[in-house]
């Protein structure tokens, strides 16, 4: 039997408010987090994912305060990520209404806190977040470099064998963000997406790069079991989940 695909709108926050930008550069107010959070829970959104994304090259933990108001306003599924660098961190997220936690930078730094996490709240709970970058040259086997803070650094670290040793190591799910895509409106990057999906067997969501409605079977047909989004949701229609939804479905996949 096949799994429902989901749909989910990514809130990038800054300083509280909802950003978004091209390559993760030039980023651009996109409104109240809080807000947004209410108006995709209503729209049909199968879940939420909240991105701090200056948490970890700025060094400072998560705005719980806007998490815990945004898990007020949704009943459905919420991850929260950025800045996630322990048990405690995790558990302080939980608390305020989350119910995954998203980690990058600290698990690339310390790949240990992997096991940690999932060996004391379970797999479901956490997200391992692949903000991926091509590279030339031969620079990775598979054509595909970790980076961290942001998007900001790079790291030497191939992607591909990244994503499976994370989900060797426990993670519950993959989301796969292509920083060259990221912002362009111009489609996922299918070829990352397959590269990924027959390396690990757990569930993937693939992230970036999405433009309009038809952007969105092509990364389930490369292996995403869910797909996330920003611009596309932020800036496009009201009814724009619901037509990503009606897209996947005309190309032959269930949707939640």
């Amino acid at each position: 039997m096949s799994v429902a695909i989901r749909v989910i709108p990514c809130l990038d926050v800054d300083a509280g408010r909802v950003v978004k930008g091209i390559n993760f550069e030039g980023l651009r107010d996109a409104g109240d987090p809080v807000e947004l959070a209410h108006r995709y829970d209503r729209a049909g959104a199968d879940e939420l994912t909240f991105l701090d994304v200056t948490a970890s090259s700025g060094n400072r933990d998560t705005t719980f305060d806007v998490v815990a108001r945004t898990a007020e306003e949704v009943f459905i599924p919420l991850t929260v990520g950025g800045g996630v660098r322990s048990i405690a961190d995790v558990d302080k997220l939980l608390r305020y209404g989350a119910d995954k936690a998203s980690i990058n930078t600290a698990a690339v730094a310390r790949p240990d806190v992997i096991d940690e996490i999932t060996r004391h709240f379970g797999s479901q709970v956490l997200v391992l977040s692949v903000d991926a970058r091509r590279t030339h040259d031969g620079a990775t086997p598979s054509g595909f470099e970790v980076t961290t803070h942001g998007g900001r650094t790079g790291t030497g670290i191939d992607a591909v064998a990244w994503a499976k040793e994370a989900a060797d190591r426990g993670v519950g799910e993959i989301l796969l963000n292509s920083i060259d895509a990221d912002g362009t409106r111009e489609g996922f990057d299918i070829e990352m997406i397959r590269a990924v999906r027959a390396a690990v067997d757990v569930p993937l969501i693939a992230s970036g790069g999405a433009g309009k409605p038809e952007h969105f079977p092509a990364a389930v047909i490369a292996g995403a079991d869910a797909v996330l989004a920003a611009s596309v949701f932020h800036f496009g229609p009201d009814d724009a989940i619901h037509q990503v939804k009606q897209a996947i479905r005309d190309a032959g996949f269930d949707v939640r």
